[in-house]
């Protein structure tokens, strides 16, 4: 909303500083009519445009591995609750106040204007009315010069019996009943009751009323060809008399501005030029608010065969350690569960409380295993910092529309309708994560939390800059799904162990959204893929095992957002499920692939050649594990196995993966080799 109100605003005081400077002296009236209604409705359509130019940056440099977790430091300090990050709700009631005083002044407003609008017809229906070529007179009794509203012309009951009322008075008003010019009146002051705190609209109604003076005017002068005669008319009868609201009214503004323009004329020439200066004005408006330049990285291979990316050159400082990062830094870690006993083997001893204080120190007085815990919970990469990444606009659309996220603005948690006040390229970053279903809470019920930073808080914050040092005194971690191990010594210190209790599985649905991958007639690769990862959601129910999905939805997801997801995880395991397609119509069976790029690629190997074996309990003819360099598999940080599930292009395959038979079986076997993961 601010947005649309900043733009909206500068858009119309250029458009009526033009008219008031330019147009407004000149002879081209129905011209200028047209130009004052239709720059309010281009000011009013301008911050909802947005044209995007593609610019490709020529500078070629070959990037490191990075780590693609989110900076800690970008994230508030009372939002890092380990792996999950919950925040603690608290209601502004500014906005609510602001609203609400809005509100009552618009109704107020709008009371009036109706109240108003009622006047005027009652007084035209409640008194005589006499036909008048295609208006109609009131007649009233109060002493009034002739105004109009609508097809109505007020006039003196006295007057009119007595002829009173020069020929010239009647065909003024006439003008403003053919042209219909108490719609624009209307139209202006409606904006008025909606925008009463802008002062523009006030200004833009006497120009508009100005210029209706000025047709008026016009015709007269064409009609009866005697402009000293009127002129005097005009100052004889504007004296004394008073301004009828929502009417056209005789009397409007006899200024100097009026006695001229009735004498003056505008050159063609001159008229057409000062008509296409609008151009240069509104293409201005356009560039400067609807026109986005995006920074589109061209992937190049250097002399190594290396990928490389096209992008400006940046010298990077000195990496700093993660000690002098959190030097001086106050952790305090809970826990869910926590085990203390003098002997592990006697679980009599155990007391288990939670949320309970586990250790709080200094960073640096952490022991090695400690700081192992902090570093796993927390979502770090200070050496890299966060790169600018926009949330595309079916993105944000299912995001101001699904009740599945929480979501925060510059860390304040805000109700998802919030983001219809934004664009997409409003946010300079956005990250998110899942919330474990026994750390959602009331407040928060949803499964998913995204936090958006928008352009000027990520420069404020410098959050794509690296930081020397953690910017907070304190961090609080709750480690989920871990168990912290406390075993007292004879010094009567702590000895803090993390011990795993669960082992994590990503499944990755490949495609979403625009992306339909593998096709055939009506079938596609997102959709069955989908299908499955659901199937996988409504059956697995190993407690030992947690398992986390890419989507379940139809939703496009990029490569990079898919290991951003991954490694923020930091699974034990990722499958990628993908459907196979080829020429051949008779290529069949099933495929798994894993990359020798993998730091972990032999464990990868051992998961894949498990499910191999698996697998080939079904239909699905083996098709044997081969090496690819799939992104999935080269950039997520823990062992990963692509998966084609058949061939669509294969009639066996095809209707096997697309029956819900087949689909469940899939599934089902695909359960069986995830629960044995934590027996190995």
């Amino acid at each position: 909303m601010t947005d649309f109100l900043i733009k909206s605003t500068i858009s119309l005081t250029v458009f009526l500083g033009f008219y008031l400077l330019v147009l407004e002296r000149e002879k081209m009236h129905q011209f200028n009519r047209f130009y004052l209604l239709t720059s309010i409705a281009i000011s009013f359509v301008i911050p909802f445009l947005t044209f995007e130019i593609i610019q490709i940056v020529p500078t070629v440099q070959t990037i490191e591995p990075v780590n693609t977790a989110i900076n800690s430091s970008a994230i508030p300090e009372n939002e890092i609750h380990g792996n999950n990050l919950l925040i603690e709700e608290s209601i502004n009631f500014t906005p609510y106040i602001l609203w609400s005083l809005y509100g009552m002044i618009a109704l107020l407003l709008l009371f009036r204007f109706g109240k108003n609008i009622w006047k005027l017809i009652s007084k035209s229906t409640s008194n005589p009315n006499v036909k008048y070529k295609n208006a109609n007179l009131v007649l009233v009794e109060e002493e009034t010069l002739p105004h109009t509203f609508l097809n109505s012309i007020f006039v003196n009951f006295e007057d009119y019996n007595n002829r009173n009322i020069e020929d010239e008075l009647y065909t003024h008003e006439l003008v403003h009943v053919t042209q219909k010019h108490t719609i624009d009146i209307l139209f202006i002051e409606f904006l008025k009751v909606i925008f009463w705190f802008n002062p523009l609209f006030i200004f833009y109604k006497k120009a508009i009323q100005l210029n209706h003076e000025f047709l008026a005017d016009e015709e007269i002068v064409k009609t009866y060809n005697n402009v000293l005669f009127y002129q005097s008319l005009l100052l004889q009868k504007s004296c004394g008399n008073q301004t009828i609201y929502l009417a056209s009214n005789l009397n409007y503004l006899v200024t100097k501005k009026r006695l001229i323009m009735m004498t003056k004329s505008t050159p063609q020439k001159i008229a057409v030029l000062k008509k296409i200066a609008i151009v240069p004005i509104l293409a201005g408006l356009i560039y400067f608010f609807c026109v986005e330049i995006v920074a589109q990285e061209k992937i190049t291979t250097n002399e190594n065969g290396a990928v490389a990316y096209a992008t400006s050159k940046i010298e990077k400082p000195s990496k700093i350690s993660v000690d002098d990062y959190f030097k001086g830094v106050r952790i305090k870690c809970y826990d869910k569960l926590i085990i203390v006993s003098d002997d592990k083997k006697n679980p009599s001893t155990i007391g288990a409380k939670y949320p309970k204080l586990l250790f709080n120190k200094k960073y640096e007085e952490l022991t090695k295993s400690e700081k192992a815990a902090v570093e796993s919970s927390l979502i770090l990469s200070i050496n890299n910092p966060l790169e600018k990444k926009s949330p595309s606009l079916q993105e944000l659309k299912e995001f101001q529309n699904s009740k599945k996220f929480a979501i925060w603005i510059d860390g304040e948690n805000v109700p998802n309708s919030k983001l219809n006040n934004y664009n997409a390229k409003d946010f300079a970053y956005y990250a998110g994560s899942i919330i474990l279903k026994n750390a959602r809470t009331k407040k928060h019920p949803q499964p998913f939390q995204y936090w958006f930073y928008t352009n000027t808080y990520f420069k404020e914050n410098k959050m794509g800059e690296i930081k020397n040092k953690y910017p907070g005194d304190e961090i609080v971690i709750y480690n989920e799904g871990k168990n912290i191990m406390i075993t007292p010594t004879e010094k009567s210190s702590v000895k803090a162990e993390v011990v795993s209790t669960k082992k994590i599985v990503v499944i990755d649905a490949s495609h979403g959204g625009h992306d339909f991958g593998a096709t055939k007639d009506e079938l596609n690769e997102k959709n069955l893929t989908s299908e499955i990862a659901k199937k996988i959601k409504e059956m697995y129910s190993d407690k030992e095992i947690e398992i986390h999905f890419t989507r379940t939805s139809d939703k496009f997801m990029e490569l990079k957002e898919r290991t951003d997801f991954i490694n923020s995880i930091k699974p034990d395991l990722v499958i990628s499920l993908h459907i196979n397609s080829n020429k051949n119509i008779d290529k069949n069976g099933f495929e798994l692939f894993v990359s020798d790029k993998n730091e972990l690629f032999e464990k990868s190997k051992i998961h894949a050649e498990n499910l191999s074996v698996n697998l080939s309990k079904t239909q699905l003819k083996n098709g044997g594990l081969k090496t690819a360099p799939f992104w999935i598999l080269k950039n997520s940080n823990s062992p990963s196995v692509v998966v084609e599930l058949g061939y669509i292009s294969n009639e066996n395959d095809r209707k096997f993966i697309s029956s819900e038979k087949g689909q469940t079986e899939i599934a089902k076997t695909l359960l069986e080799f995830i629960s044995d993961i934590n027996k190995n």
